[in-house]
């Protein structure tokens, strides 16, 4: 309740105005210097939106004279008064309207009471600028306030807690603004997305998500691992040539890239400092580490597969939101041009996805189809099998050709031979299309992506079995320190090799396409086979994050150059989609795909190395131990003799430790997936009927308008013919009826619709 103090009060008085007549502005309109508020407010969206209720904002009464009297709190006028002033009213050219006055401030008195949500939303509905916006609602926090120092003070909790509430609201807000600000490629991202729509796009969006990873993975690894290590660390003697860059040998060796410079002991400067137990620091970090990427792989896949499969506006395909909603506060022209593109591109995505949804095959091309289908999955694991069998003998083969060729450059013969596979192979995949022909592009991807992954996965598989049974076998002084440097070669060759594809080979398809075989034309992003470049790479870098701990550094480095690298090459040598198609769900697929197979699989690499292989004797810090997992085994036995410790023995001895405990979580998982799918297919169905339910609503209307209309037309023959009869007695009657009969038809017609058609 607002303040009843009528010394400081304005009173506006509004004339009442007979329903049906419209005020037009005029030059006896005159604007009180009293009932001044800003043009800000004069526009103000319909006030249907907010409850307002009367009796708590304003007092009303009548004057003799019956004109309404609206009273406001003095500190809402004094807000008003200071902080707005309509520009519009100073002239007296420009008429200003009492009406808008009312409207912008029964607009502020109409957000004083509303909780701070509900009050940011309707606030954010407004039909505003930004700076307008901003305004608005510091004026509504500024009367807010001053009535709160009018009513009783309630306690000491309730005001702190108002005020966390409060503070938590300006930070969250402020660090939404500050990320947006900061957000990698936006502008990059729209131009793309308006120019080669979303399928293309989604392959960006995954890769700067990867950064976002690989930039965490860093951050944890260095603080955690390498920055204690450093401390202790000792000058390294090696010189540097530059050949370490590609062999990752070296000067590398005794540097914190790799397991075996770490120490084994417990990091503690000076007799009173707290020791620091590396061998802890190291298992726990990487597992820490890895279990921060399992849950959010794991909350990634669900917030896109709700964005993209349970949503309703994805089934309904948002035509109502490219069409009829447009951001009126884009006011340059360079952004409004990218925004009409964007939107064109998703409405003939849309389109195009409708219209190959309903094209039907016959029988004979469905068979011609399948053969087709069923000879390129033939060829195509027959492929990959040939490819992995070489792997296999070829890393077999490595260990003796390296011990028989001492050049430092011969070490890269494995992972020029693995490369060369990963850039030849899929581009062999893709010349299926040309055979299979899919109606739907998103299948065509779809079947690329699986080839592709099985191919890669398979590839990754036999070196893991090659480094864990003949390497870790072998009695090497370090093995570990061997297995990071072969990563570190897959990882940097495989971006030499995709870094030399798009400047050199997709430049030359170009100057083919265009100049030698027109017929060819531009080329068209291969979306499956660059996607998978990217989950090739990352599998590499989880299982090399144990024996090499800054392997994300290296990977966030070549992201980043990839990012360009691609934009610039899709910008120069490639063209729109030929059959534009929505890809809101690929993202959901990519993260499903890093999920399983490739996180999974290293998970399985992983615990086979901890559990199962012996450390080095001479290097890393698990040597001497006869499992890495024995670090976590000594710890636990001596936190077991500490009582203030126990708790962290139950909790692995019976969590961590325990079978029955992931089983049941695997349990709880699976139904969580199962209730999703459920509740995915239930809106499905129900959408479904609310369609045809709409359909069915639209044809009673449509058969409603043609009764309505025949009858209007049956109305208007009967009235005409009617008509046509008096005109013919007015003419023989004379002139002195003519003014009574002129004025009867109306009633005439409206009496002959009630006696035909008394419902209507």
């Amino acid at each position: 309740m607002l303040s009843e103090d009528y010394g400081n009060e304005i009173v506006i008085e509004v004339e009442n105005v007979p329903s049906g007549v419209q005020s037009h502005p005029s030059s006896n309109r005159i604007c009180h210097e009293k009932a001044l508020v800003n043009s800000s407010f004069s526009m103000v969206s319909s006030l249907s939106d907010i409850d307002v209720t009367d009796s708590q904002v304003f007092s009303k009464r009548n004057d003799r004279k019956g004109n309404r009297l609206l009273r406001f709190s003095p500190s809402l006028n004094e807000s008003i008064s200071q902080t707005l002033h309509s520009p519009e009213c100073m002239g007296v050219d420009t008429p200003c309207s009492s009406h808008e006055t009312i409207q912008g401030q029964k607009l502020i008195a109409s957000l004083i009471p509303m909780t701070s949500r509900d009050r940011i939303k309707a606030i954010r509905n407004q039909p505003r600028t930004m700076e307008e916006k901003r305004n608005l609602r510091k004026i509504v926090d500024k009367e807010k306030s001053k009535q709160s120092h009018r009513t009783v003070k309630p306690n000491c909790c309730v005001q702190c807690l108002h005020c966390i509430s409060r503070a938590y609201q300006r930070s969250k807000s402020s660090l939404s603004e500050l990320l947006n600000t900061i957000s990698l490629w936006q502008k990059t991202l729209k131009v793309i997305g308006g120019k080669f729509g979303t399928s293309v796009l989604s392959y960006f969006n995954f890769l700067r998500w990867l950064l976002k990873f690989n930039i965490f993975s860093f951050v944890v690894n260095f603080s955690f691992i390498v920055i204690p290590q450093l401390t202790v660390a000792e000058k390294n003697t090696l010189q540097f040539t530059g050949l370490e860059l590609l062999t990752g040998a070296g000067y590398f060796r005794d540097t914190v890239m790799y397991y075996g410079f770490y120490t084994n002991s417990t990091i503690q400067h000076g007799s009173s400092g707290a020791s620091y137990n590396m061998q802890l620091a190291y298992i726990f970090t990487v597992g820490v580490c890895l279990v921060i990427c399992f849950f959010s792989l794991l909350f990634s896949m669900a917030k896109y597969f709700r964005n993209n499969f349970i949503n309703p506006h994805i089934y309904s395909r948002g035509i109502a939101k490219l069409i009829f909603c447009w951001d009126f506060t884009v006011t340059n022209e360079k952004a409004v041009k990218l925004k009409q593109k964007n939107l064109s591109t998703e409405i003939r995505e849309n389109l195009s996805e409708i219209l190959q949804e309903n094209a039907k095959l016959t029988f004979h091309q469905q068979l011609s189809r399948f053969s087709a289908h069923m000879a390129a999955w033939t060829v195509s694991a027959g492929v990959a099998i040939a490819c992995c069998v070489a792997v296999f003998y070829l890393a077999e083969y490595n260990s003796e050709f390296l011990k028989t060729h001492k050049n430092p450059g011969a070490v890269l013969l494995l992972p020029f031979v693995v490369s060369c596979i990963n850039l030849v192979v899929p581009r062999f995949y893709s010349m299926f299309r040309l055979v299979e022909r899919y109606e739907m592009p998103r299948h065509e991807v779809y079947i690329l992506l699986i080839r592709n992954i099985f191919l890669k996965i398979s590839i990754i598989g036999i070196l893991c079995y090659y480094w864990l049974n003949i390497v870790a076998l072998s009695g090497e002084e370090c093995w570990e320190t061997l297995i990071g440097q072969e990563i570190y070669r897959l990882l940097l060759m495989d971006f030499v090799f995709s870094l030399a594809d798009s400047f050199l080979g997709e430049f030359l398809r170009r100057i083919i396409g265009m100049r030698f075989i027109t017929s060819l034309g531009l080329q068209e992003f291969d979306i499956a086979r660059n996607v998978l470049e990217l989950i090739y790479a990352q599998t590499l870098v989880w299982i090399g994050i144990f024996f090499c701990p800054l392997l994300p550094f290296i990977q966030m480095i070549t992201l980043f150059i990839m990012f360009y690298a691609k934009n610039i090459s899709l910008m120069m040598n490639f063209q729109p989609p030929s059959k534009a198609w929505r890809a809101s769900q690929m993202m959901t697929f990519f993260i499903l795909l890093l999920f399983f197979p490739s996180f999974t699989g290293v998970l399985c690499t992983l615990a086979i190395t901890i559990w199962r292989l012996k450390p080095s004797v001479d290097c890393g810090p698990f040597r001497g131990l006869p499992f890495f997992i024995y670090s976590i085994y000594s710890w636990i036995d001596t936190l077991s003799k500490r009582p203030g410790y126990l708790w962290v023995v139950w909790i692995y001895k019976n969590l961590i430790g325990s079978v029955h405990f992931f089983f049941i979580l695997t349990l709880i998982v699976l139904i969580i997936t199962y209730l999703y799918w459920q509740i995915t297919e239930g809106r499905k169905i129900m959408i479904r009927l609310l369609h045809e339910q709409i359909i069915n609503e639209g044809k009673d209307k449509m058969f409603l308008i043609d009764k309505l209309i025949k009858l209007q037309d049956t109305e208007k023959r009967v009235n005409s013919s009617s008509l046509v009869l008096e005109r013919s007695e007015v003419e023989q009657q004379g002139p002195l009826h003519l003014g009574e009969l002129d004025a009867a038809p109306g009633l005439r017609f409206r009496q002959s619709i009630q006696e035909d058609n008394p419902r209507a």
